[in-house]
């Protein structure tokens, strides 16, 4: 290969890696992601383009993801609701609701992204692309709920349920992951994440008993509120087990589940 080739694809790998290839490349390429065609580019475009790009001068005309995000995130819940409750009939609400919350944490949600290999398509200023955001979990997850979005706007619900199926059925295995020994406390976090909440926080209310026998009590907050509390020798001990007692009071209180934390 001539220097001058190898020059040109050298500047078209690194434009790829940009979000920078041609409207028609970007089409072909966001097509062979989705395994749809795509008829709406405008809306793919946007949920690949991260906020960052906008606030430029010269792009404050554009839109970044973050409303197909929205949208899209509302889309995964029921899609993965829906896939939980058939796959597992004889399961009770409480076992669905931990599931559909591992499925769609933002960490699962950044795998799904990498698995179908999103990172070149997604658009970003030139700093947060220096910063590592091509390869922020946060932003992977926003950018694969925004892409949901847009395909459920182009091709509507049904479409965009079976690409989030195929999506999970490559990346993960789901009968492992529902047999996978609980952390209570990683259980509860990826159940306030996955609505949205504010982070779980841990804080000690009282110390008992001599250093050799110590009783901790702990209480978990999402908010301002109190979820539950716990008791143990340790503060780990102690946490965990509160976090046990905020997932039972959530299982049984499912009008909590509406609340924005």
């Amino acid at each position: 290969m001539s220097l001058i080739a190898r020059t040109l694809q050298t500047l078209g790998l690194q434009r790829e890696e940009r979000g920078q290839t041609s409207p028609e490349d970007r089409k072909e390429r966001i097509s062979q992601v989705t395994g749809l065609p795509i008829n709406r580019l405008e809306l793919y475009e946007r949920a690949l383009r991260h906020s960052s790009l906008v606030r430029h001068k010269k792009n404050r005309h554009l839109k970044s993801n973050e409303r197909l995000e929205f949208l899209g995130d509302a889309v995964l819940g029921l899609a993965a609701a829906e896939y939980v409750y058939e796959r597992f009939p004889d399961k009770n609400e409480g076992f669905l609701t931990r599931l559909r919350a591992k499925l769609v944490n933002k960490r699962a949600l950044a795998e799904y992204a990498e698995m179908i290999s999103l990172q070149p398509l997604i658009q970003m200023s030139e700093d947060m692309d220096r910063a590592g955001g091509r390869v922020n979990p946060s932003m992977l997850a926003n950018a694969f709920e925004a892409l949901l979005g847009a395909l459920y706007l182009d091709h509507g619900y049904i479409p965009a349920r079976q690409f989030v199926l195929a999506t999970v059925a490559r990346t993960v295995d789901v009968s492992e992951l529902a047999e996978r020994r609980e952390n209570h406390k990683s259980v509860l976090l990826e159940y306030a994440q996955a609505r949205r909440w504010s982070q779980p926080t841990y804080r000690v209310l009282s110390e008992q008993g001599p250093g050799h026998q110590r009783e901790f009590l702990v209480e978990v907050v999402i908010g301002d509120e109190s979820f539950g509390t716990g008791q143990g020798r340790s503060k780990k001990t102690a946490e965990q087990r509160a976090a046990k007692s905020a997932l039972k009071y959530l299982e049984k209180h499912q009008d909590v589940m509406a609340r924005t934390g």
